[in-house]
């Protein structure tokens, strides 16, 4: 049942047994893992693209969550361009509130609480909320839902802006959040959250950005529709470059903004492309098990070969593309990565050895597995070396390919 509008789910990719994808692992730890089966599927009412099966948020979203947003200085950058757009805009009245939905370490409110604006962060999450908390964010541990909104109302007042990054997919129960966000908001406040865009992972075969924390995958045309359900209006969108390609929404109450022409755009754009349609996505399904077997091969015969493939960027979509291609540490030495926290442990699942990221070059292996494939750029613009020393990156998005 559609875990928006209560229609039927018609599942379209099945991506098998799967591990918490932020799960990494002590090496000593010889307690079972949590697994699930990660399938997606569509609402024939409403058109929502969401898990079949959900995960308990406490096993997701925890004390040693390892995830940090201002880990890349691309997504720095993106942060702080948002707070200063949301500072002239939005937040230029007097005595203007922000409230963000899982502010990880802070980075985005940072900007805003150096200029003076009054904000809240509410991230559930100890670890990181005690980061953003060093760095001088004001932040609530807990989850948002409509109890939180109510008593954060209580104490600070309406706000004008609540917003979400790379969080508001991750909450199946969106009755209770936007039940939470009509307490909150003031009159004329948004609501805006920019998530993974359905139309960039059909198009790219992006099927890594489907894991345990993405619950749902939005298109303009599932969040209007979700949007409506519950009294508000889909009034802009944006197409973002960052994580592989997203889309900022931004919601309003029925009636209290005209929707930006953008809007209408992209709607039109995805009735071109066909994405509500169920066989749009069976397609993208066959493509995902494509890619399996074309990076699979191509692992094996680089093992008979005997070159050395390790991967890059231990990343939380990497556990999907690990646990469904079948690829452990027969297949790649281990995988190197700038997170203190994942180094030293095991990749979910698959139980790679996971490295920090100077032993890339101890020496350099034969090939990479990209597996941060979203920050392609930054990362081949740092490791310039090992392409001059004759290493060759793996890519699988869109398709498998050598460079």
């Amino acid at each position: 049942m559609c875990r928006v509008c209560g229609g039927s789910v018609e599942e379209f990719l099945d991506l098998g047994r799967q591990p918490l994808s932020d799960a990494f692992r002590d090496p000593a730890d010889t307690r079972p893992e949590y697994f699930f089966r990660l399938a997606v599927g569509q609402c024939a009412t409403c058109t929502m693209v969401q898990l079949v099966e959900e995960v308990p948020r406490e096993r997701m979203f925890h004390e040693d969550y390892p995830y940090h947003s201002s880990g890349s200085a691309v997504m720095r950058e993106h942060f702080q361009r948002l707070a200063g757009r949301l500072l002239e805009t939005e937040l230029s009245g007097a005595d203007p509130f922000v409230v963000e939905i899982g502010c990880n370490d802070g980075i985005m409110l940072r900007t805003i609480g150096q200029a003076g604006v009054r904000h809240l962060g509410v991230e559930p999450s100890g670890g990181v909320a005690e980061v953003a908390r060093s760095n001088g964010v004001n932040v609530r541990t807990d989850f948002f839902q409509e109890s939180t909104a109510v008593e954060v109302r209580e104490e600070h007042g309406p706000a004008d802006v609540i917003y979400a990054a790379n969080t508001f997919c991750h909450i199946p129960y969106v009755e209770s959040i936007f039940a939470g966000i009509d307490a909150l908001l003031g009159p004329d406040g948004v609501f805006v959250f920019e998530d993974p865009y359905l139309g960039d992972i059909v198009a790219k075969t992006s099927f890594d950005q489907i894991y345990d924390e993405h619950f749902y995958l939005f298109s303009a045309r599932s969040v209007a529709a979700m949007a409506r359900h519950f009294g508000f209006e889909l009034v802009d969108v944006e197409r973002l470059e960052v994580h592989g390609g997203e889309v900022r929404y931004t919601l309003a109450r029925l009636g209290a903004r005209t929707p930006a022409p953008a809007v209408a755009e992209l709607l039109a754009e995805e009735e071109e492309a066909d994405l509500a349609n169920l066989t749009t996505l069976r397609r993208f399904a066959g493509n995902v098990h494509t890619i399996r077997d074309d990076l699979r091969t191509l692992l094996k015969d680089l093992r008979a070969q005997g070159k050395r493939v390790v991967a890059y960027g231990a990343t939380a979509k990497s556990a999907t593309v690990a646990n469904f291609c079948g690829i452990g540490p027969d297949l790649v030495e281990f995988v190197c990565d700038t997170t203190p926290a994942k180094q030293g442990r095991l990749t979910p699942g698959s139980h790679i050895p996971v490295r920090p990221a100077d032993a890339f070059a101890e020496p350099y292996p034969d090939y990479a597995l990209l597996f941060a494939w979203n920050h392609a750029e930054e990362i081949m613009g740092k490791e310039q070396e090992y392409e001059q020393a004759g290493g060759r990156w793996i890519l699988y998005v869109p398709k498998v390919t050598v460079e």
